[in-house]
């Protein structure tokens, strides 16, 4: 089967809530990054076969394909095709695999995949409202055959982050000191220059400003927890903000025809799911079925990158699977660069790309819980 190759990978700064990209056209948002992707390989862009985008809640400015709108608000070719997809918070990672996908099957040789979120533009609660009219996170309750299944049981975000604290016994000072960790190590990051080439300034905005450098335990401590009585609060979950990244996904025909440099090579991708009330726990069995589908095993995996949708999810998975702190998110999670949730798979992929090769590892694997109790698995190999 043939080869697929990360070429470059590039992605906006990421703007917090009413920060500085909340004025930005989210078409806009998603064509910064496609376009400087296209100036940095130097890609022939009316060659590329796709443009392969993820994003949720698509309505208002988000709606009718953002992924063909973001390629033709870049100014690029009209003959270039592009599509949307939805797989909750694992939207763009899934983009990376649908196009990587589309190479190794030999019929497309370069793909832009990538995605996009204008949180600011369309919040989570204007979204459920508008597209989602039966509650927060529980758009099928009072489908006959899903409460039959599940029992009408409420399905929400919190109360499975909550859950999944209380099993893997995940105390609430343990999630506020992971929490730290997150924005001690993104801050610690951005001064040593590890995020300078993976991110293109946009509307004059150069860092991330999600990352709260003056963070403690002691203000941690102090918030107020979402659900009464529970040890979730804002300062262990990740952040809503604006953000897109894109990559250049080639196959081996066109890295010979075009004298392309791959900076990756796609390993192994996959996507599995679980309980759908629990929603979050995802990541547990998918990185199982993606270690035994690769014949791999935890030692093998340099640097890992889990999604910090919650501080519990992360720490229940690396408990599960005895994966060391210091080999996850490295250059710090959603808790500090927030969660963008249709881009966020692909700013993931980005960042762990550009921290193999900061630190000479070889593999990297990539997961994150996503609605729907369903969770995106690729591995990448440096080259």
């Amino acid at each position: 089967m043939p080869e697929a190759y990360i070429i470059d990978a590039v992605r906006s700064p990421v703007g917090r809530k009413k920060g500085s990209l909340a004025h930005v056209h989210p078409a806009d948002l998603g064509a910064h990054p496609i376009r400087e992707l296209v100036r940095r390989t130097g890609i022939d862009s009316a060659l590329v076969d796709d443009v392969v985008w993820g994003c949720c809640d698509t309505i208002g400015p988000q709606a009718g394909d953002i992924g063909r709108t973001a390629w033709l608000a870049a100014g690029l070719p009209e003959e270039v095709p592009g599509v949307t997809i939805d797989r909750q918070c694992g939207s763009s990672q899934q983009a990376v695999h649908f196009a990587a996908q589309g190479v190794m099957s030999g019929t497309q040789d370069l793909v832009v995949a990538g995605g996009s979120q204008a949180m600011n533009a369309i919040p989570i609660s204007a979204a459920m409202v508008a597209g989602q009219p039966y509650g927060f996170d529980s758009p099928f309750l009072g489908a006959k055959g899903w409460d039959a299944r599940y029992g009408g049981e409420e399905v929400n975000q919190i109360r499975s982050a909550e859950m999944i604290a209380e099993k893997w016994g995940i105390g609430r000072a343990e999630m506020e000191a992971f929490a730290l960790a997150s924005h001690q190590r993104a801050q610690a990051a951005w001064d040593a220059g590890w995020f300078d080439r993976e991110v293109a300034p946009l509307e004059g905005l150069e860092r991330d400003e999600t990352i709260r450098p003056t963070t403690t335990l002691e203000g941690l401590a102090a918030l107020n927890p979402v659900r009464e009585g529970g040890a979730i609060t804002a300062g262990v979950a990740s952040q809503n903000c604006d953000a897109s990244a894109a990559l250049l996904i080639a196959g081996e025909r066109a890295v010979k025809e075009h004298g392309l440099t791959p900076r990756a090579r796609i390993h192994h991708l996959s996507v599995r799911a679980a309980n759908p009330v629990w929603m979050l726990t995802g990541p547990i069995p998918a990185t199982h079925h993606a270690l035994k589908k690769a014949g791999m095993s935890i030692g093998d995996i340099d640097l890992f990158e889990c999604n910090e949708a919650f501080a519990s999810v992360t720490m229940a998975w690396m408990k599960e699977l005895d994966i060391p702190h210091e080999k996850v998110n490295v250059q710090g999670g959603a808790i500090a660069l927030g969660h963008p949730i249709g881009a966020t798979g692909a700013r993931l992929m980005t960042t762990l790309l550009g921290a193999l090769e900061r630190t000479g590892g070889r593999y990297g694997l990539q997961t994150m819980c996503e609605g729907g109790g369903q969770a995106n698995v690729t591995i990448i190999e440096r080259l």
